[in-house]
């Protein structure tokens, strides 16, 4: 059983336990059926992902993705409650965490930058979960370089023509829209670029083209070929782009933290299990001092990360602004540390820990790639660096 006692330090008020409780009973009790033979094909995955989107809107858990006045929980995004959800998914199953984050990061760019009637139409089908988001920023050269941005959007009379190609895109094939940034030459660099609410029936889109990766998730590229989407597509203002683009990152860049906080805790569990259970040399292997060791530093690592990451996001619900330097530190430090622990607790469990299907195995495979996304780790040492030196 995971720890809970964090739930009652003063970063969280009474709403943020009651989340906690039903977001537990709902992992406990709903989601493993929905699990199964995810890993056993593409087609499974992607099928998998739409079933838990789609139960975690009926159960009103997506709430936290979206604000009140669209169907949400909150009057706005509160990153605690994200964090939270983030959390307790991720140490239930990493696909379960990657349904409802992407609920919240595709959707995010419209609750901070759309328009009423471009909220109105889409975020009550997210909180739902009838509408499935994506977020296309990333190309085969433009990752963690976002300048390098080579989509294009032309304006042609009423619409825009957007040409170009999006690749590591989560749930692409699967979407109903995609958040995508296109170059729209307002100034060079990031300052040329836009963000447009693309549907998944537009013409001259293509996100037939899937990636497998070592977790399975839906992920994929887009090729956008004259595709023209209707001038009201477009998100805030031209040129803001890059300015909705690290706006949405500042809130979910905390909630990876929180997934791979998840992932640690899950295996620090395990790991505690096995070392009471097994015995080797006439003893439990929790006796031996070395093992001892393991799970002690495994346990500092846990809790540094969750105080870093709730006071990131305890930082910009209750006092605003941005909170770039919080989340890159909440973020680095909690995916490098779940990188250690869950390494240790494979470790502890032997050769057993590398035999596919157990839990620690499973975990191995997941955290890996929350230490490049939404910001690779070396990249978010120089952010962090360069706040530093600001001050």
């Amino acid at each position: 059983m995971a720890d809970k006692t964090f739930l009652a330090w003063p970063f969280f008020d009474d709403r943020h336990r009651s989340l906690a409780g039903e977001l537990e009973r709902w992992a406990s009790d709903i989601l493993p059926p929905l699990l199964e033979g995810a890993e056993d094909s593409s087609d499974a995955v992607y099928a998998c992902v739409r079933r838990i989107v789609a139960k975690l809107g009926k159960a009103g858990l997506l709430r936290v993705c979206v604000p009140k006045a669209y169907g949400g929980e909150r009057d706005n995004l509160d990153v605690r409650s994200l964090c939270l959800a983030r959390e307790i998914m991720g140490r239930a199953s990493g696909l379960a965490d990657f349904a409802l984050a992407m609920q919240g990061l595709g959707s995010a760019p419209i609750t901070l930058y759309g328009r009423e009637e471009q909220k109105l139409a889409i975020l009550p089908r997210v909180a739902a979960g009838t509408a499935l988001a994506a977020f296309a920023l990333s190309e085969p050269d433009a990752g963690s370089d976002v300048s390098a941005i080579s989509t294009t959007a032309m304006r042609d009379g009423n619409f825009w023509r957007l040409d170009g190609v999006k690749t590591w895109i989560s749930n692409a094939g699967l979407a109903a829209f995609y958040i995508v940034f296109a170059r729209t030459g307002e100034g060079p660099g990031t300052k040329g670029l836009s963000a447009f609410i693309v549907d998944a029936d537009s013409a001259g889109l293509d996100a037939s083209e899937r990636i497998d990766v070592i977790a399975p998730h839906p992920l994929g590229t887009l090729r956008l070929t004259g595709c023209r989407v209707p001038a009201n597509s477009l998100l805030g203002q031209p040129g803001e782009g890059f300015k909705i683009a690290m706006s949405t990152l500042d809130i979910f860049r905390s909630t990876v933290g929180a997934a791979a906080l998840g992932f640690a805790r899950r295996a620090l569990d395990e790991a505690t299990t096995r070392a009471l259970k097994r015995h080797m040399f006439g003893h439990a292997q929790a006796e031996f001092q070395l093992t001892q060791a393991k799970i002690g530093d495994m346990a500092v690592l846990v809790d540094a990360s969750a105080l870093l990451i709730y006071r990131s996001a305890w930082t910009k619900d209750v006092l605003g602004g941005r909170v770039t330097r919080e989340a890159s530190m909440a973020k680095l430090f909690a995916t490098e540390s779940a990188q250690q622990v869950i390494d240790e607790a494979v470790q502890i469990f032997g050769g057993l820990g590398v035999v596919r299907g157990i839990p620690v195995e499973r975990l191995y495979r997941e955290i890996r790639a929350l230490r490049i996304y939404e910001g690779a780790s070396e990249v978010l040492k120089l952010i962090i660096a360069s706040k530093v030196l600001e001050a």
